[in-house]
């Protein structure tokens, strides 16, 4: 039996899998520039955005301020006192380590998440969480931040918990990934909702992984005596804004 010559390929023909893989990369390429001219697009209007919630929160911040002073000048000249209303929002420091502690306790600072000693979260004020303060009261210090605080520690010790991982805040599209759902998309929009206590500040607070604080400078004496005493735990109002400056 006489075997037919192999006929040979035409010059320059190109094997039908390279082609489909040309295809396919074509493909890929186009749908990539297209979405790319979409995030630019998005991320252009979002900017517009975030900058146009910034001024909005400068002079909500601006208008309380100069209301405050107002209200208490206008008590001043009727010869009474203007009495600020009751802080909505907390920040907590834990300053002692486990010796010596009653499981309740270990386990309220558990659900606190202040597992580890200078660990500091945000707590919205009510009767329960008063109530767990006051449990673990000669394991932490606690007070009332003001705007500079808390804008200080989420822009300088910020990190977000996304997929049980904690991610740096540099950049807003980890937050908006987390709380886009809750309308909020940037670091701005994170620190108004804790400062103010808005309706998802329980969703922005377990968003902010705990807060770990450096040693303050000179140390804390007397730890085992309330604030009021001299020593350190306990609530000490406002001046939890000097402690928050030396350990930040």
């Amino acid at each position: 039996m006489v075997k037919k010559p192999a006929t040979a390929k035409p010059a320059g023909t190109v094997p039908e899998s390279v082609l489909k893989k040309r295809k396919r990369d074509e493909d890929w390429a186009a749908k990539k520039a297209a979405n790319a001219g979409e995030l630019k697009k998005k991320s252009r209007e979002q900017r517009k955005e975030i900058f146009k919630r910034a001024e909005n929160y400068v002079k909500e911040y601006r208008d309380q301020e100069k209301d405050l002073i107002r209200l208490k000048r206008e008590a001043k000249a009727k010869g009474g006192f203007y009495v600020e209303p009751e802080a909505k929002v907390a920040f907590v420091v834990r300053i002692r380590g486990i010796n010596d502690m009653h499981p309740k306790t270990r386990k309220i600072l558990q659900l606190l998440r202040l597992r580890q000693i200078h660990n500091g979260i945000f707590i919205r004020m009510n009767k329960a969480t008063i109530n767990m303060l006051r449990r673990v009261e000669p394991y932490i210090t606690w007070g009332y931040p003001n705007l500079k605080t808390v804008k200080e520690l989420i822009y300088k010790r910020g990190y977000g918990k996304v997929n049980k991982s904690r991610i740096p805040l540099t950049d807003n599209s980890i937050i908006e990934s987390v709380l886009g759902k809750h309308n909020i998309i940037c670091i701005e929009d994170l620190v108004h909702e804790i400062y103010t206590s808005g309706p998802a500040f329980k969703q922005a607070s377990n968003f902010l992984w705990p807060f770990k604080l450096s040693s303050a400078r000179g140390g804390l004496a007397k730890k085992r005596l309330h604030y009021i005493e001299g020593g350190q735990h306990g609530n000490r109002e406002d001046y939890i804004n000097n402690l928050v400056r030396v350990m930040n």
